[in-house]
């Protein structure tokens, strides 16, 4: 049974989302309003022992499967709890594995009620209700969502744009068509494989949506009851950087420029920029950001703005990385921990948006 005093969130996994999402909510532990943050990890490497070291400094306590024990102990990592004992303890599990759907199937859905929350990441598509924070928080049913998909960063920068541009503050369906082209980043710094040696193009596997980033952007609108149309391309860089998305929003009811701008501005989770560079862009996050990351949903490159009439709104962003994936980890997890004031807990993260990168 999940602890009924202490607030206990379970991190499975120490790759590119766990690792800085264990060191994040360890950082801010006490603000968070978290008594305990534990993790599981699967495999005993010796080229992990460092940051499972640090990790542990940090706070966070090490979970392994128990036949597994012995083999960390082994390589100097001491284990706090078996991996399933973790579950148990555990308030909030956040699934950060490419086996989210897997794991469910097979373990959480053996400890799901209503004293826990599960939370997945953007490939897991079916896990649970689909969340981008900011977008569709009131989507969120207590007592009912216990599972919930944090859509992945490239959709979270999607559907910024869409809420912000084509939605407006009414709130109302204004697009006629979002068309969107995700040059996607080869892969993460951490990452040691699958660099590409040259742009390669991907498919449209879905024939209603291109790409799953336009399918899960219209599945999490869905949750609002908004049937939006949306459609997207992707293809990798060879660059570890940022990815790059253009966009094209055609609206039903016309827009100025000074109005598009406005609206850019008022929402604290988009960032503008002059810089025109993903380098420039991703080195002003690895001085500045939390963790070296940019939380912000989307970094839109001012000058790539355009109005083709007054409907059509083109323009070119950066997609932070893993850090709006990071920052809808954390409010999920909040919102599970404290429903009624999860806002008010994500407070000590606002020094790390920016309105101008």
């Amino acid at each position: 049974m999940a602890n009924a005093q202490k607030k206990i969130v379970h991190v499975v996994g120490t790759g590119t989302i766990g690792e800085p999402l264990i060191g994040i909510l360890t950082t801010f532990r006490e603000p968070f309003g978290i008594d305990e943050v534990t993790f599981h990890k699967r495999t005993p490497l010796l080229t992990d022992r460092s940051k499972v070291i640090v990790l542990g400094q940090k706070g966070a306590k090490l979970c392994v499967d128990k036949d597994r024990w012995q083999s960390f102990k082994d390589l100097g990592m001491e284990p706090h709890y078996e991996a399933e004992e973790a579950i148990e303890r555990a308030n909030v599990i956040i699934d950060c594995t490419p086996v989210g759907n897997e794991n469910k199937d097979k373990i959480y859905n053996r400890y799901a009620n209503n004293e826990r929350g599960f939370i997945a990441q953007g490939s897991e598509f079916g896990f649970g209700k689909m969340y981008a924070r900011g977008v569709n928080d009131k989507a969120l049913e207590r007592g009912k969502d216990q599972f919930i998909q944090v859509v992945s960063c490239n959709t979270h920068n999607l559907a910024v744009l869409v809420d912000t541009i084509a939605l407006g503050p009414e709130k109302e369906n204004n697009l006629e068509e979002g068309r969107f082209v995700c040059m996607r980043r080869a892969n993460d710094l951490s990452q040691e494989g699958e660099f590409i040696p040259a742009p390669e193009v991907g498919k449209h596997e879905d024939p209603r949506f291109g790409t799953h980033q336009g399918r899960d952007a219209h599945y999490l609108f869905k949750t609002l009851d908004l049937d939006l149309n949306i459609y997207s391309s992707a293809l990798k860089l060879n660059t570890q950087y940022m990815h790059t998305i253009h966009f094209n929003l055609n609206l039903r009811r016309g827009v100025t420029m000074e109005e598009v701008m406005r609206r850019l501005r008022a929402n604290g989770r988009i960032a503008l920029t002059n810089k025109k560079s993903s380098a420039s862009v991703f080195s002003f996050g690895r001085d500045h950001g939390l963790f070296g990351r940019i939380l912000n949903h989307t970094v839109i490159v001012t000058q790539s703005l355009a109005l083709k009439g007054d409907r059509e709104v083109v323009g070119m962003c950066f997609t932070s990385q893993d850090g709006n994936s990071l920052l809808s980890s954390i409010a999920a997890t909040l919102w599970f921990l404290y429903p009624d004031s999860y806002e008010e807990k994500l407070a000590p993260l606002r020094p790390y948006f920016f309105s101008e990168i």
